[in-house]
């Protein structure tokens, strides 16, 4: 394994040495100093610190890969190994603007793919591949649990409803000539694709609370509920009996607590009862024909044979 000077850090399994600029590598440090303290290990910091580079570079480019990899102490393949995991992180240069269009089940009935097949005609391009003058990249995604609004578009991971071939085209045109765009719910207008990787990085834009937040027709149960007084059902005594001993006992593979010692005279609470005739050891294998009577309902096989005799007699 190679190990090579990557920004002033030795990285294990680094095979190149691009690296960010000492002041460009100091803002990003001091922004992972502030992710890794969130978490008790510091490794668990990798998502995060994904779209942070991905926030400088417009995707997660090798000196990303370098860079997080010197941060957390890991080897470039396997950062590389969860950056190709996700398809949120993009490993080669994207567009300003993600718009993806749900072809899935519902949407794709509701007119998604209709509306796919005028966007990648209008503007020239394929699944995951980028517009010539770097405003658009046009992605097939799946569902956005927003069924009830299908079929949906989303720009950078904002919700567009209800959308038409014409509407999403009209979308499109406005994000390329730089014109500022409100989605149907959520933020005010939408952000870049850097912007938007800063903010899942976990660094707030501030804009959380604008725009409306789940439209009528997610609140329409919850609307229904209220009217007709519905709730839900409370909880049986034998309910919550179920549960106190459910929480009581313990799980699969956790020890037992030693058992009291028996007083003067009282047979040891570890002893084991008298195990029935025929009982094979614990482990021993057995065919459920041979296993003694365990219930009313039980029998064993001889018991069985005598009562198909009995009954061929009858008949007989």
């Amino acid at each position: 394994m190679s190990v090579e000077e990557i920004g002033g850090a030795r990285v294990p399994g680094a095979t190149h040495r691009t690296a960010f600029d000492d002041e460009t590598r100091a803002r990003l440090s001091a922004d992972a100093a502030v992710i890794k303290a969130r978490y008790p290990q510091e490794r668990s910091a990798l998502l995060p610190l994904l779209h942070l580079v991905q926030s400088e570079d417009g995707y997660v480019s090798p000196r990303g890969i370098a860079f997080c990899a010197a941060e957390l102490g890991l080897t470039t393949a396997e950062v590389s190994a969860v950056a190709t995991f996700y398809t949120q992180y993009k490993r080669h240069p994207n567009g300003d603007y993600t718009v993806g269009v749900c072809t899935n089940t519902l949407c794709a009935v509701m007119g998604g793919d209709a509306i796919w097949e005028e966007l990648s005609d209008h503007l020239g391009v394929g699944h995951d591949e980028t517009t010539e003058d770097g405003a658009i990249t046009l992605e097939r995604i799946e569902c956005n649990a927003a069924c009830d609004y299908a079929p949906v578009v989303m720009v950078n991971w904002e919700f567009f409803d209800n959308q038409t071939p014409d509407s999403a085209r009209d979308v499109v045109e406005a994000l390329r000539a730089g014109t500022p765009v409100a989605p149907t719910r959520g933020a005010d207008h939408v952000c870049t694709f850097k912007e938007m990787s800063r903010v899942l990085a976990g660094f707030s834009d501030g804009r959380a609370d604008e725009g409306v937040g789940a439209g009528p027709a997610t609140l329409r149960g919850l609307e229904l509920a209220r009217q007709e007084g519905w709730t839900a059902p409370p909880f049986t005594d034998e309910e919550r009996t179920r549960a106190a001993e459910q929480a009581r006992t313990p799980a699969r593979g956790t020890p037992r607590a030693a058992a009291p010692a028996a007083a003067a005279g009282e047979r040891p609470a570890s002893a084991a009862e008298p195990t029935p005739a025929g009982t094979p050891a614990p482990g021993a294998e057995q065919s459920s024909a041979e296993r003694p009577p365990v219930s009313e309902g039980d029998v064993s096989a001889e018991q069985e044979q005598r009562k198909q005799s009995s009954d061929d007699a009858k008949e007989s």
